[in-house]
């Protein structure tokens, strides 16, 4: 069976080459052109979007007609296709990957998966797919372990400033000059429902890094977890959040790493926060 993603996961390259994870792109759309979100590091990324101020890119999804070529040329070698995408509550791609199945429905046997989450939260499902199905595991085993997965993962962030959110229609102008001029750090959590629900609000981006590892300590207690933090241009702040989830929580797996610039877009360079997992849902897989 070949996995399916899309650069919403925030896997490493290398990553997806060891695992055998296919990647179907995600554009941003620059002034002066379209690109692969997967084709512009994060660095060059937020420095073409600072320059742009204060205009914003837009981004869109593959469409249908990209996921039936990808899924074409997969079932030259693999007739069995595992599509695994960003949440439906917050993105349209896994709508395009079903429109795209049904290009193929006779070439090649296409299964989608809703993870409900994206970035690291996504990335853990897409890992813990491909591999059990590297180790020989029925898709209805991968689909049970994949629910859990689902059902127990927090994905939870902030960000610095409220401004791209705004530019990109993402909450109203007004509740964000509001929010900046109380120099406000909104704390945001994708929900069992996949869409974003604002925990809580705070005045400094220390502040909120720590009521981010107070929720996640007071929701997984001394279970031992795989924590990701994530950043945008934010290592310093990552490094933060990084110590104070090892020093209130169990920590069997740590990681720091970098969003992707396709998500970059709606919360510019100073966004942080972490994926959680418990480990005994990974642990039999690594």
């Amino acid at each position: 069976m070949k996995i399916v993603t899309d650069c919403a996961a925030d896997m490493p390259k290398e990553e997806m080459e060891r695992l055998g994870i296919v990647q179907a792109p995600l554009f941003i759309q620059f002034p002066e052109g379209e690109i692969n979100s997967a084709d512009i590091s994060a660095d060059d990324f937020y420095n073409r979007l600072e320059a742009m101020r204060p205009q914003i890119p837009t981004t869109a999804q593959p469409s249908a007609g990209i996921f039936a070529e990808l899924y074409r040329k997969l079932a030259k070698t693999e007739k069995n296709i595992f599509s695994i995408h960003i949440s439906s509550g917050l993105s349209g791609t896994i709508n395009s990957a079903r429109d795209g199945c049904d290009l193929v429905k006779d070439e090649t046997n296409v299964s989608l998966w809703d993870t409900l989450s994206l970035s690291g939260g996504e990335r853990f499902q897409v890992m813990a797919a491909a591999l059990a199905s590297n180790a020989g595991w029925a898709i209805e085993s991968i689909h049970e372990r994949l629910t859990q997965i689902r059902e127990k993962t927090e994905l939870i962030y902030t960000l610095d400033t409220l401004e791209y959110l705004a530019r990109g229609g993402r909450i109203g102008r007004v509740k964000a000059i509001a929010g900046a001029l109380l120099n406000l750090k909104p704390i945001i959590r994708v929900d069992t429902d996949g869409k974003y629900t604002t925990v809580k609000t705070e005045r400094t981006i220390n502040k909120s890094i720590s009521t981010i590892a107070g929720h996640v300590k007071e929701k997984y207690g001394n279970t031992p977890i795989w924590a990701t933090v994530l950043h945008g241009r934010f290592a310093e702040k990552a490094d933060t959040l990084a110590k104070e989830l090892q020093e209130k929580l169990n920590i069997a797996k740590m990681e720091v790493m970098r969003i992707s610039p396709v998500l970059g877009v709606h919360t510019g360079p100073g966004i942080v926060g972490a994926a959680i997992v418990p480990m005994d849902l990974m642990s039999d897989l690594v």
